[in-house]
């Protein structure tokens, strides 16, 4: 998977960096790609170019490589088919801001769903809106539906072009649950670069005895490992029994925070392991290393920990990586009641190689004359009891879909998702208002909403 980012940050040209800048040739930034696959990709054994004995000469591999006219079509060409989640990026510093939260966005975080009359057509809903965003100023709520771009119509095929510029106006709509009603209303939206909490949401309920607490947490970012950790603390502080883990939109991150989170949830597991790795075959025995429950941060604090034998997840085809090293890697230890949609399926993680030296393809070593970096599948998960593999996602002990007519509003004890959790926790029958949708009449598109959906890094 090749994608371009623009970089967000302004930083000085490559001139600036050294006075002898030479830009790359596109053979030059292929050879790197070449490199950093042949020591570290996942799947180095199914490629046959990536063997150590592909070519009889360096010259046969050189003309090889020489033979792609761009880095993009060498990199789909180097990696499996069966690949959908290894990443080449053309601008590093734009990658390294997505991983850390940061992004050039207007706040709204959408679905797009197809007409069923007309499969041709789709519409957007509104999943929620990040704080401090342009669609946080301009008061758009979740559940709003959209269906036209600067006046066009919404198409399977220009939704993306439509959607990419930095400005752009939304035309309104309604949705009964049968037909889609255009408004007259509009909204014009600007993309900033904004930084976003992925603890989006909170709450506590307190009700037969039981406290539950509830965490919509929408990436593993751990540059907020300490607003999750407080988050606990508040959990832990309240006597919270049982949690309502919202992880439906979160499409993954730090394999470090994951953990942390497993440690956050329990507690009463440390140093026992929580996931174990898989490379190829030329780096298993030097880079392969168990991950153990902790009972710290990386920055030495201590966890808030819950101490729970049972947690419930809230979880969507957007649920990925991350997400599902959680779900998987508690599975063998406690109570992991899922609710929602089967998870996307990937159980995989990366890390960022730049052009550098091997072993460490550092960026302090990074090639100046360009700023192409890759994050390839490098190991893949297993949980304590080697459960892995899960390519079709891990499915939901309750499935339910949410009703785009009806997705009620997070962090309140009506949005149906969460009402169904709070039953289960409850042993409550839902009011018959309060029952989730389980019509399949309509077809969401599962398409990533930002560049990194799905991807799992180690950091």
């Amino acid at each position: 998977m090749t994608l371009s980012l623009v970089s967000l940050l302004s930083i000085s040209c490559f001139e600036d960096l050294d006075d002898n800048y030479r830009e790359a040739t596109t053979t030059e930034i292929n050879e790197f790609i070449w490199r950093g696959l042949n020591y570290f990709y996942l799947y180095k054994g199914s490629v046959p170019q990536l063997q150590d004995n592909a070519f009889a000469t360096e010259g046969d591999k050189k003309a090889y490589l020489a033979s792609f006219d761009s880095p993009e079509d060498c990199f789909e060409a180097l990696t499996d088919l069966s690949d959908p989640f290894s990443l080449l990026v053309e601008d590093y510093v734009s990658l390294e801001n997505a991983l850390a939260g940061i992004s050039l966005s207007n706040g709204l975080e959408y679905g797009l769903v197809y007409y069923p009359q007309d499969n041709s057509l789709i519409f957007g809903y509104v999943r929620y809106v990040i704080p401090g965003s342009d669609a946080a100023a301009q008061n758009i709520q979740r559940g709003m539906i959209f269906n036209r771009v600067d006046g066009t119509q919404l198409t399977a095929t220009n939704y993306n072009d439509l959607l990419s510029p930095d400005t752009y106006t939304l035309g309104w709509a309604t949705f009964d649950g049968t037909e889609i009603t255009e408004l007259t209303q509009t909204t014009a939206l600007t993309k900033t670069q904004i930084s976003e909490n992925p603890v989006h949401k909170t709450a506590i309920f307190s009700e037969n005895g039981r406290t539950i607490g509830y965490l919509m947490y929408n990436g593993f970012t751990n540059e907020y490992d300490n607003d999750l950790n407080a988050a606990f603390g508040t959990f832990a502080a309240q006597g919270v029994t049982d949690l309502v883990l919202d992880l439906r939109y979160n499409g993954g991150g730090s394999v470090r925070t994951a953990t942390s989170l497993a440690g956050m949830i329990t507690g009463q597991f440390q140093g026992e392991i929580f996931f174990t790795e898989q490379w190829n075959a030329d780096r298993q025995a030097q880079y392969a290393e168990p991950g153990y429950f902790v009972s710290t941060l990386a920055n030495g604090a201590g966890l808030n920990s819950l101490g729970l034998t049972r947690v419930f997840v809230l979880t969507s085809g957007r649920t990925a990586s991350a997400s599902e090293l959680v779900i998987n890697g508690l599975k063998p230890y406690i109570d992991v009641v899922q609710i929602g949609l089967p998870t996307r399926g990937k159980y995989q993680a990366s890390f960022l190689l730049y052009d550098a030296p091997a072993p460490s393809f550092s960026r302090n070593q990074a090639n100046t004359g360009h700023r192409y970096a890759m994050l390839p599948l490098v190991f893949k998960t297993l949980n304590a009891a080697g459960v892995t593999d899960y390519v079709n996602g891990l499915n939901p002990d309750i499935e339910l879909s949410e009703d785009f007519s009806n997705l009620g509003q997070l962090g309140q004890a009506s949005e149906p998702l969460l009402a169904a959790a709070l039953s289960e926790i409850l042993g409550q029958p839902l009011p018959i208002e309060q029952q989730p949708s389980r019509t399949k009449q309509w077809r969401e598109l599962q398409v990533p909403s930002d560049a990194l959906d799905g991807v799992m890094y180690r950091k």
